[in-house]
C-alpha cells in the first residue's frame, strides 16, 4: 500500500501532491505531479507550497500541471489494504515446539540486548 508522503518543507505536515526537481545545467525548476517513488534529489510539495513556488533570479519554473490535487486511492492500494486486514484477522499458529540447544560457549556467554559475546580461542 502506498504510504502518504508529506511535504518536504520544514514544519509542514500536509500530504504531498507535487514533485519538484532542479535541472541545474538549464537553470530550471520543474514542478510536476507527485512521482511514484520518493527520489533523493527531488522534493515533494503540498498544494499550497506548490502553488507559491518561486525560483531564484535567472531561473525558470516549468509547471507541468496547473492544478495539483491529492491522488485518489488506486485499485492496488485497496487490494493491499484488504490483504493486510485479512492477514491481521488470521489466527496465529503456535510454532512447533522444537528444543533449542545451545553450545556450552553460547550458554555461558553473557547477553547484551540482542547481541551475544562469544569467547574466542585466544
Amino acid at each position: 500500500m502506498r504510504s502518504v508522503r508529506q511535504c518536504s518543507r520544514s514544519a509542514c505536515g500536509r500530504a504531498a501532491v507535487a514533485t519538484l526537481t532542479y535541472v541545474y545545467a538549464d537553470s530550471t525548476a520543474v514542478l510536476g505531479p507527485l512521482a511514484q517513488t520518493a527520489e533523493p534529489h527531488s522534493y515533494d510539495l503540498c498544494a499550497e507550497h506548490a502553488s507559491r513556488l518561486t525560483a531564484p533570479r535567472g531561473w525558470e519554473v516549468v509547471r507541468l500541471t496547473p492544478d495539483f490535487e491529492p491522488a485518489a486511492p488506486s485499485h492496488d492500494d485497496l487490494l493491499a489494504l484488504a490483504d493486510a486486514v485479512r492477514e491481521a484477522g488470521r489466527p496465529r499458529v503456535a510454532a512447533a515446539a522444537a528444543p533449542v540447544t545451545e553450545s556450552a560457549e553460547l550458554a555461558e556467554a553473557p547477553r547484551r540486548g540482542h547481541l551475544r559475546v562469544l569467547r574466542g580461542e585466544g
